[in-house]
């Protein structure tokens, strides 16, 4: 069965089900999603030396809060 044939079987299936098979896809999307970001912030993960720049521009006064907005160029 190719992508083509699972297309037109969703098609094919009720309202009601297509609802609960997207919902299903949506859940699981969003579980891959947590897991991922989970493994990129837990130690050594990919997301931890974004967050160790963050902590460095912070405390080397290169941080503006969202609320002040983007500074000004030039």
């Amino acid at each position: 069965m190719d992508l083509a044939d699972i297309q037109h079987a969703i098609e094919e299936l009720p309202k009601e089900q297509q609802a609960t098979l997207a919902a299903w896809i949506t859940e699981r999307d969003q579980a891959e999603w947590d897991a991922e970001i989970e493994r990129d912030f837990a130690p050594g993960g990919a997301g931890i030396a974004v967050i160790e720049e963050m902590k460095t521009d912070a405390r080397d006064g290169r941080f503006r809060p969202f609320a002040e907005g983007r500074p000004a160029k030039g």
